[in-house]
């Protein structure tokens, strides 16, 4: 399902071409804990990953206008590692953003989690989230996103990364990113998309919804939904489900899960949305999705 020619022409359409010109992103560095707008914080269940065995470090990604501050994480023996895109929630690249990051370079990953508002805005300095979404996450073109990203699987390839072996996957904000990123760059092995909203509102930065690129993946995606998610209708879910069968070979492949009792952000360990055995269900599908599909 790779392919060395690089992300597919006829999904440049996905926003209007981007001038790139050379700027002081807003954010030029990550910063340690939470985002405001998620306190507090739900310290009994959140987890943490140590480093032993890890190299994890903060970098910056090249990209046409600057430096992108991102996180990655893979483990210290070994070359050519298979890498996985990290894409964050509306909160940014937070502890738990960076804890996956751990977790998959446990299980011999390359991981990267690049923070794909730095230009906008930092979603740490927020304490209401619905000004975070209104100031920062409304302001993000789609077209900006993939090319930071096609950044991120450029860096890899230099850094120990076997781009023959990408795989993505995203929570929220970033699971609807999944699912594009997957119809856009050819070299997307598979997604695995946590509650990612399927439609929305068009208009020039959000030209296209996952339900309008569903039919044309390059890798299958995997897409991870709670039945109580007051924001992501189940007849959407359903839509998209139809979607996925009437398209190419990796739309057919690709798969919805729904955890009936679970809401939105099941997966966030960190807030009070975590519901463990959803999570841990959600999780190994994840592992078992990037190792039937090559990664």
């Amino acid at each position: 399902m790779s392919d060395p020619n690089g992300p597919s022409p006829e999904f440049d359409s996905l926003a209007p071409s981007i001038s790139f010109t050379r700027r002081s992103f807003i954010v030029s560095a990550l910063g340690a804990g939470f985002a405001l707008s998620v306190q507090p914080i739900m310290a009994q269940t959140l987890i943490t990953t140590d480093t032993d065995g890890l190299t994890c470090s903060e970098i910056k990604i090249p990209v046409a206008d600057g430096a992108l501050p991102a996180y990655f994480a893979r483990p210290n023996a070994g070359k050519k590692f298979p890498t996985i895109l990290v894409i964050q929630e509306i909160f940014g690249v937070h502890e738990h953003i960076k804890d996956v990051c751990r977790r998959l370079a446990k299980q011999g990953y390359l991981a990267i989690a690049p923070e794909l508002y730095a230009r906008q805005g930092d979603p740490r300095q927020y304490t209401n989230i619905q000004e975070l979404m209104n100031q920062v996450v409304s302001k993000i073109p789609d077209a900006q996103v993939m090319s930071d990203l096609d950044a991120c699987t450029a860096w890899a390839k230099g850094n120990g990364g076997d781009e023959t072996r990408l795989g993505i996957t995203g929570f929220c904000w970033g699971g609807r990113i999944t699912w594009l990123y997957s119809a856009h760059n050819p070299q997307v092995r598979a997604g695995v998309a946590w509650y990612g909203r399927i439609v929305g509102d068009k208009n020039a930065l959000t030209p296209r919804h996952p339900i309008d690129v569903g039919a044309a993946l390059h890798g299958p995606v995997l897409g991870l939904y709670g039945g109580q998610d007051q924001g992501i209708p189940l007849d959407t879910v359903a839509a998209m489900r139809g979607v996925l069968a009437s398209g190419t070979t990796a739309s057919k492949e690709s798969a919805i899960v729904i955890y009936d009792d679970a809401p939105h952000a099941f997966h966030a360990d960190y807030r009070p949305s975590y519901r463990k055995e959803a999570a841990e269900d959600g999780w190994k599908r994840l592992l078992a999705w990037f190792k039937a599909n090559g990664i």
